[in-house]
């Protein structure tokens, strides 16, 4: 334990480039927060060997997997449905997150309920309205969240958090559809302002996501960090989680020790 916590704090504040954190976010960092979740991303995964990189996530200490359905039209991507989540289902114990950047998810409640999905993100741009979608996964015993693009602003989502139905919040960090790209740091003010509205919901990023910007989403406010080639491509992937929640617990620690 440094001696000095709080310059310890500050000066990882400091090297992490998150200064600008408000300060009332700082203080609500405590041990009651949601704890940070680490969860690969299969779309960075091995295509010929699903089963195998689920349970190599497992195996190196992973706390969920994460599965983006994509339906190629509300996104340009065609990634793959839900015979995967049930394989993954299968293959591992994990919980899964089941990302659907598809135009419906309204027809497609029933289905990824039965193929295994732990919690199902919806986006609030989709043509569907996200509120029957979201009871519905309820009623079918699922975790049910909604999901925002990076342009998209908090205020679409107040219905929705009104409503006592969300479980969980994604703030996309990258444009939804391709994986590999840069991540973009407008988002962090979109996390704060989230986290001081919602002290206790889950609050996930996808997108970019490596140990320096875990670290400067988990001192925004974000508890769950979604990556893909950072974790699935890392030479020993244990090591790259352990590193990563490593990086968002001491930027946690350092934005509180700032308050």
């Amino acid at each position: 334990m440094p001696a000095n916590p709080a310059r310890a704090g500050a000066a990882l504040t400091e090297a992490h480039g998150i200064d600008s954190v408000d300060r009332s976010i700082r203080a609500a960092m405590n041990d009651d927060q949601p704890p940070i979740r680490i969860l690969p991303s299969l779309l960075a995964a091995d295509f010929g060997r699903f089963a195998d990189e689920c349970r190599r996530a497992e195996a190196a200490g992973a706390d969920a997997l994460h599965l983006d359905i994509m339906d190629g039209h509300f996104v340009r991507n065609i990634s793959f449905g839900p015979d995967v989540v049930r394989m993954a289902r299968r293959s591992c114990g994990l919980p899964l997150s089941v990302h659907l950047m598809i135009e419906r998810p309204d027809l497609y409640a029933e289905v990824f309920a039965e193929a295994g999905a732990s919690i199902v993100l919806v986006h609030v741009e989709a043509p569907a309205a996200p509120l029957p979608v979201l009871q519905r996964f309820r009623e079918l015993g699922v975790r049910a969240g909604i999901t925002l693009n990076p342009e998209t602003p908090l205020e679409l989502a107040s219905e929705c958090l009104g409503s006592g139905l969300v479980d969980e919040v994604l703030l996309m960090t990258v444009h939804p559809g391709f994986g590999g790209q840069s991540f973009l740091s407008d988002v962090l003010p979109k996390m704060e302002g989230l986290r001081r509205r919602c002290p206790d919901l889950d609050i996930s990023v996808d997108g970019g996501i490596g140990d320096e910007t875990a670290a400067r989403c988990a001192a925004a406010g974000a508890n769950v960090l979604i990556a893909g080639t950072t974790l699935f491509r890392a030479p020993d992937m244990a090591a790259a989680i352990r590193s990563m929640r490593s990086s968002a617990e001491e930027a946690r620690r350092a934005a509180g020790a700032g308050a």
